[in-house]
């Protein structure tokens, strides 16, 4: 479980990847209500991070001794979305990429507490 003096800064990190899997689920539905090709590689990549941002949540929230390992990969993830929705001009766009950037940092911060087998 995680150390008192963390709990905060993991509430931080569940909260961003609440926030995050939100906005990357509305992200994902628009662009596939949109049924425009072009927004397809947006969905798919709103989806891998709606995915990893729920595993990562879950595991932050239990005090996994992998949350490290976890918020290492939902911060690359995060980030790549960020990027994908950067380029679209749709309010939904510029709403998961803020989240994802924000759920970026969040997880950087635990991303060198990886468990070491």
């Amino acid at each position: 479980m995680a150390h008192p003096d963390t709990q905060q800064d993991f509430d931080d990190c569940i909260e961003a990847c609440q926030e995050a899997f939100h906005f990357t689920q509305q992200c994902a539905a628009a662009d596939i209500r949109e049924a425009d090709a072009a927004m397809a590689k947006c969905a798919l990549i709103c989806l891998d991070c709606a995915d990893i941002c729920a595993a990562t949540l879950k595991v932050m929230a239990r005090g996994s001794d992998h949350h490290g390992d976890f918020c290492a990969l939902c911060a690359h993830i995060c980030r790549a979305c960020a990027q994908e929705c950067a380029r679209h001009d749709h309010v939904h766009c510029k709403q998961c990429k803020a989240a994802c950037e924000l759920c970026a940092v969040a997880c950087a911060k635990h991303a060198s507490e990886k468990h070491a087998l």
